[in-house]
């Protein structure tokens, strides 16, 4: 009895610390509540920790880039987990950071290139170097002030269309990996009419348990659509394993679905890449635009994801986000770290949001998605059998979108200075498929039509400077990496 007694003592004491510490009262949230978010954020994008190592390595395309795949994969979950908590600690919000995706790709397909063509033979190690120094170069960025300034200059109308852009483009990205939406040479992408395919059942199964439970306001409904999408697929793929009829064998049941042949293994080995990067050849002449690049992708991506879910979450505060600054940190000191273990650049996650919509309100839901990566270098078996097959998590994608695009009716539709910018990026983020480049459309046109509108002042001098630094940059720069 006594034990017990001790055990709920120090039980009350640890919820009394999160209290004071997180204000979960003041947020209307509890403990039970942020660990839910947590779990919900964390299973969201926890496909990162297969499609990392998959791109970075090169096996998912067929090539071999010399980065080891299991050492890349410790690396991302250390890295996550890292700038994780550091945004849980000092900003106290609910969003979860990891290795960008769309930076990984052109880790890859850019600057690994790029560093052969000029001659080096660690080309892996350079392009790592590259990533370290557009980190360091992000974090005095963020210790002077300066991506808070461009963070608050931003007006009300294009911060809530970055957020509805956002929900479009990850709605349409949950559409795509689960099969329903498919690439067509005619018209670039159309639906997919085999609705009896496995997956899409899988995909729907999710998509209306979590729609169904969220309408009735469930907590957990993301969670539990997920584990539902799960089950079926597991049901699915044994009653299906000796079918030979094309829908199915073309599958993604059949061709990615993997049972967990055990549970826990320990996790691979990361000195393959720790502390490999080669400084010393990313700050060549030919390598240093690619810094530059980098540090473009990262800060536009880490606003853009910022203010969609600060956006969605309510934690904006006159226009401006409260601790934007130690926020903004926490991916410049992940990258860094990144580099150094051995991952392409990280960034706060846009998936984040499926835990705030599931009640997460400060940074506990953060330390609880930290210690989920740290826990999954253990599980990396279960994890790789739910993250590796889209159906299972894209409805949270879908779901989250469609929250997200209640961002719209915030937008000042009747004066066209602000609506106009604000629909260019609406509509350019999904449809560039990227967050970076459909950012840059409406900063460029904000400033501009601002101007020839006579209302030229209105826009502020950062906003002139940044727009026309991102004329300067896709003449000079992207045109020549097109």
């Amino acid at each position: 009895m006594l034990g017990i007694s001790r055990y709920r003592l120090k039980l009350a004491k640890n919820k009394v610390m999160l209290e004071r510490f997180f204000r979960l009262s003041e947020n209307q949230t509890n403990v039970r509540t942020e660990i839910l978010a947590g779990v919900t954020t964390f299973l969201t994008m926890a496909y990162i920790i297969v499609v990392q190592p998959a791109v970075l390595s090169g096996k998912m395309f067929g090539l071999t880039t010399g980065m080891d795949f299991g050492s890349v994969m410790t690396a991302t979950c250390l890295s996550a987990a890292l700038a994780t908590v550091l945004m849980a600690l000092l900003a106290r919000y609910p969003i979860a950071q990891a290795p960008g995706m769309g930076e990984n790709f052109f880790f890859v397909f850019s600057v690994i290139p790029a560093a052969t063509a000029a001659g080096f033979a660690n080309s892996w190690q350079v392009a790592l170097g590259v990533v370290f120094l557009s980190g360091g170069l992000f974090l005095i960025l963020s210790l002077i002030g300066l991506r808070e300034m461009i963070f608050n200059s931003i007006s009300p109308s294009m911060k809530c269309a970055i957020a509805a852009g956002i929900g479009l483009f990850i709605a349409f990205i949950g559409l795509q990996n689960t099969g329903l939406i498919v690439k067509d040479p005619g018209s670039a992408v159309k639906l997919n009419a085999h609705f009896t395919s496995p997956d899409l059942i899988v995909f729907f199964a999710g998509l209306l348990t979590t729609a169904v439970l969220h309408a009735r306001k469930t907590r957990g409904s993301i969670l539990w659509g997920i584990a539902v999408a799960t089950l079926l697929a597991v049901t699915l793929k044994l009653a299906l394993a000796s079918s030979t009829a094309p829908l199915i064998a073309d599958s993604m049941l059949v061709k990615q679905f993997q049972f967990a042949h055990s549970v826990i293994a320990m996790p691979p080995g990361i000195a393959p890449t720790f502390f490999q990067m080669d400084l010393k050849h990313a700050l060549s002449l030919a390598m240093l635009p690619f810094v530059f690049v980098f540090l473009f992708m990262l800060m536009f991506d880490a606003i853009g994801s910022l203010i969609g879910v600060c956006e969605q979450s309510g934690f904006m505060r006159d226009n401006k986000l409260p601790r934007a600054k130690q926020a903004m940190i926490s991916d410049a000191v992940g990258t860094v770290a990144g580099a150094v273990l051995g991952t392409s650049t990280v960034t706060s996650f846009i998936e984040s949001a499926g835990g705030v919509e599931q009640g997460g309100r400060t940074g506990l839901t953060g330390i609880v998605v930290a210690l989920l990566f740290l826990i999954a270098l253990f599980f990396s078996p279960l994890v790789a059998m739910i993250g590796s097959y889209p159906p299972l998590t894209s409805p949270a994608l879908v779901i989250v979108g469609a929250m997200m695009m209640q961002n719209v009716a915030r937008i000042d539709w009747k004066d066209h200075t602000e609506s106009l910018p604000a629909f260019l990026t609406l509509i350019g983020i999904p449809l560039s498929y990227s967050i970076a480049d459909g950012l840059a459309l409406g900063f460029i046109g904000y400033p501009l039509i601002k101007l020839l509108s006579g209302r030229g002042r209105e826009a502020g001098w950062l906003n002139y400077t940044l727009g026309s630094a991102l004329v300067v940059y896709f003449v000079f720069v992207r045109s020549r990496m097109a």
